[in-house]
């Protein structure tokens, strides 16, 4: 199993104004967790987009080719791309970019995101959420398939007989979908062949299930190769020597953060009895020592037999110190572990 990190770039707010704070110090440490994430042995760092004040990435390519100068072996993925909002030939250009500067290591996770800002803010009308998606879906697969390329649809204007440039190292360059559990939208990947990458973020990982066998189910019946129809799993959580400590740092910011959005959404408060209850073996959270940490991501994988697991230290603002140290933790004590013990599962299973 692959393991790795993905962040937003979570930044403080002023709590009168609603300005956001120190949001070049947050990059900078951005970039100094992902030099480390690869320095320690982890597989991926993905860098997701969002255009609010609470977050310091937009533009998660340029942070992406500035890691790719920083690093060495790590894959460097969005998490993600509002695919919806932008535009497919220069998403396809910057992740091509980001491939050759890194030497074949970049990806692309391609989502409708979860918050809309991107959407007045580039010119698109929310009521075509899900036909933007389509559509700008099958203008990226096409420009990674050829290099000229004839194209038309509704929401953006055709390109006819033109090649893009430049072309990534890698043939083809990955595309991951990012799904949060509809059953439409892991179908529609399952078609195309496509990976995707589950978020769970609360409530019980279980009732996701169901979800991954459809994806692997209607992906055999339309041909493609099962090791072509990989899993991702993406979560919260936060990694210390123990829990109490670990909860100590991650309650806090994510208590704040998560009341925050869910306040804009109509949820109910987290409790701590909540919170606790989610970082408890069957919920959501990924919060403890490296060894409850193997644990739960063990226990996950008996349900999902995934191919990647990636978890949000940081949901909301984090000492710097304490996130590194997490990192490390992740790369040498659990990391480890994980992939020993999913490769005897693997192994069993082709015996």
């Amino acid at each position: 199993m692959e393991i790795g990190i993905y962040s937003f770039a979570e930044t403080a707010v002023d709590p009168v104004t609603g300005a956001q704070l120190e949001a070049g110090s947050r990059l900078r440490n951005l970039l100094e967790e992902i030099e480390l994430a690869d320095q320690v042995g982890l597989d991926v760092f993905g860098v997701g987009e969002h255009h609010r004040p609470d977050y310091s990435v937009s533009a998660p390519a340029i942070v992406l080719a500035a890691a790719a100068s920083r690093t060495k072996r790590i894959r460097l993925t969005s998490a993600v791309t509002v695919l919806s909002s932008d535009d497919p030939v220069r998403v396809f250009q910057h992740y091509s970019t980001i491939d050759l500067i890194s030497g074949g290591r970049a990806e692309i996770m391609a989502g409708r995101g979860s918050f809309i800002e991107s959407f007045p803010l580039f010119g698109q009308d929310l009521a075509d959420y899900d036909e933007l998606f389509a559509e700008k879906l099958d203008l990226l697969l096409q420009l990674r398939e050829s290099e000229r390329i004839t194209w038309a649809g509704k929401h953006r204007p055709p390109i006819q007989d033109r090649a893009v440039y430049p072309r990534p190292l890698q043939n083809p360059l990955p595309v991951w979908i990012a799904v949060g559990g509809t059953p439409q939208s892991v179908v529609r990947a399952a078609r195309l062949g496509l990976p995707i990458a589950l978020a769970i973020i609360g409530g019980t990982p279980a009732r996701f299930k169901p979800v991954v066998d459809l994806y692997r189910e209607v992906g055999a019946r339309a041909g493609h190769d099962p090791e072509r129809l990989k899993v991702s799993i993406n979560s919260h959580g936060f990694i210390a020597e123990d829990r109490a400590r670990a909860r100590e740092l991650a309650y806090p910011p994510f208590l704040a953060t998560m009341n925050r959005i869910g306040r804009e959404r109509g949820w109910p408060p987290i409790t701590p009895h909540g919170f606790d209850a989610e970082a408890n073996l069957h919920g959501a959270l990924f919060l403890g020592s490296p060894d409850e940490v193997i644990e739960k991501i063990l226990y996950q994988y008996e349900l999902f037999r995934h191919d990647r697991f990636l978890i949000q230290l940081t949901v909301g603002p984090m000492p710097h110190a304490e996130v590194l140290r997490a990192i490390e933790l992740l790369g040498t004590r659990v990391a480890p572990v994980v992939r020993k013990e999913t490769a005897k599962v693997q192994g069993q299973g082709e015996g």
